[in-house]
């Protein structure tokens, strides 16, 4: 669809009329040309010419459409194409997910009764959930024995959740550094703005490991205004031992539930705890619910501007005019002689 941005310039159209009402008439010289009463009757019975009359009319014609165009010029035509959803901004949300050797457990249930390893439901879990994190900054950090940013900040949440499925067990060590993977959180979010920060840290042990004590990090993600909410993997019952010897053991013993829930509370987080796929599910939920994505999109209308074709008409126009007017200048004939008054042309 084609459109004016500047309608308004449209109300130039009548200026030249307007300069002609408002300027003085210029005086006319006397000539000593024979004035004749019945001309009309003349050109009627075709003994006179009405070819300069029609010439100047042709004129100003042309210069009626040459102004005609550079006002359609000057109201700037556009060609608008259709409308083009972007993302609004959203929060700037980075997932923390700890690779350690404990990760490798299978006492998570995905799928009813299917067991899988805490690392596969997991990243089950985290895909879904990042697929409606439409309109967010989306960032992805794996921590072990050292934490690594995997995916910086980015919209593009087809990558972030590619990286996260191609992860591994143990890629980044077989310990635990809860305290180093919350510092890198901090130092990827910090130049982002304030209230739309949010880290979300999952492990299913103790920190062991980095340079940094977690409760310390918690508090620089605090200055930092990173809100954290932490989530405990682990089953807390399954059967264990062999035979007679059979009895109920906790796999997730050395979880560190406190320290966990003091890093939440430290930044105005929440603490969830993860027993199988289906509450780890219900777990993002939540986390949904209370970090919601950013509203609908907006629209932004493509527009490709079309002025040059009006005004590179009106240049060719004016050429042309400008051709036509100095033809007898070229020929060596007057312009007077070129274009005789309707009263000459009637002389005897």
């Amino acid at each position: 669809m084609i459109a004016f941005q500047w309608l308004w310039a449209f109300a130039l159209l009548p200026l030249p009329l307007l300069m002609r009402w408002l300027m003085p008439r210029t005086r006319q010289p006397r000539s000593g040309a024979l004035r004749v009463p019945f001309y009309d009757d003349l050109a009627a019975a075709g003994l006179a010419t009405r070819g300069a009359r029609r010439a100047r009319a042709l004129r100003l014609l042309l210069l009626w459409l040459i102004w005609g165009l550079l006002v359609s010029a000057a109201a700037r035509p556009a060609y608008l194409g259709k409308p083009v959803a972007i993302p609004v901004a959203g929060r700037d949300l980075m997932m923390a997910v700890d690779l350690s050797g404990s990760m490798a457990r299978d006492d998570l249930a995905l799928g009813g009764a299917l067991v899988a390893d805490r690392l596969t439901v997991v990243k089950s879990v985290v895909d879904e959930f990042l697929a409606r994190r439409k309109g967010d900054r989306v960032g992805l950090i794996l921590f072990g024995s050292r934490a690594y940013l995997q995916a910086p900040l980015t919209f593009d949440r087809k990558v972030v959740r590619e990286l996260l499925a191609g992860s591994a067990i143990g890629l980044a060590g077989p310990e635990t550094a809860i305290g180093d993977a919350i510092a890198l959180a901090v130092k990827t979010l910090r130049t982002r703005p304030e209230g739309q920060r949010v880290l979300i840290l999952l492990t299913d042990g103790a920190s062991n490991s980095g340079m940094l004590d977690p409760i310390d990090a918690a508090g620089l993600a605090r200055q930092a205004g990173v809100k954290i909410y932490t989530i405990g993997v682990g089953a807390d019952r399954m059967p264990g031992g062999l035979g007679f010897g059979q009895r109920i053991v906790n796999p997730s013993a050395d979880l560190d539930e406190e320290a966990l829930q003091q890093i939440a509370d430290l930044t105005g987080g929440r603490y969830f705890r993860g027993r199988d796929g289906r509450g780890l599910a219900a777990i993002y939920d939540d986390i949904q619910r209370m970090e919601p994505v950013a509203g609908d999109p907006l629209y932004l209308t493509p527009t490709v501007s079309l002025f040059q074709w009006p005004l590179g008409a009106a240049l060719v126009l004016s050429l042309a005019f400008a051709a036509v007017l100095a033809r007898p200048r070229l020929s060596g004939r007057p312009a007077a002689e070129a274009a005789p008054a309707p009263a000459e042309a009637a002389r005897p």
